[in-house]
């Protein structure tokens, strides 16, 4: 049985769009989506710079690449605890309200099957709306998720729930093990 959705939800951005083409060509179906702008990915150069003025060593290496993600996460706490504002982003307040609005509207959509392309960061956002987590475990999902994972929820017209998360169907053959990256 071909997988089906009944609505698409994407954010505007080009990866996105692209990850959608790619979907669609593995299902061999056309998938039309609606753009969401509440479902972008924040800014991690931004939430960085709020906590590090200088410019990052772009040399790849380990360290670097800890570094990175060290500052990363201290921004992000910072910015949800509302302690820094990252240039041209919103709150995390506006930010997690956007997400909302989006679990919201799925919610609305009953019986049906949505499928959402996002990002880490929204994508942890709304797991943590729907299981109420601290903004340290927030943190924690977003830096867990893999690229091109999938999460499932179920829902209600009154609730989400978590049924997977972080999954990688798509790439269970062993052909595929080193494709499984994060971020």
């Amino acid at each position: 049985k071909s997988l089906h959705f009944d609505t698409t939800i994407t954010d505007t951005l080009h990866r996105h769009v692209q990850t959608l083409a790619h979907i669609s060509a593995g299902l061999g179906q056309g998938i039309n989506a609606t753009p969401w702008p509440g479902l972008n990915e924040y800014d991690s150069e931004a939430v960085i710079t709020t906590v590090h003025r200088e410019p990052l060593d772009r040399t790849p290496s380990p360290e670097n690449y800890r570094h990175h993600f060290r500052l990363l996460r201290t921004g992000l706490i910072q910015w949800m605890l509302g302690q820094v504002q990252p240039q041209g982003m919103p709150s995390w307040q506006v930010f997690t309200q956007q997400v909302v609005e989006v679990l919201d509207h799925v919610r609305s959509c009953e019986h049906a099957r949505v499928l959402l392309v996002s990002s880490g960061g929204p994508i942890a956002t709304a797991l943590s709306h729907v299981l109420t987590t601290p903004v340290a475990t927030t943190i924690d999902l977003n830096m867990r998720i893999r690229n091109s994972a999938v999460s499932e929820l179920s829902f209600t017209r009154s609730r989400h729930s978590l049924m997977t998360f972080n999954t990688l169907p798509h790439l269970d053959h062993p052909q595929f093990a080193d494709w499984v990256t994060s971020a």
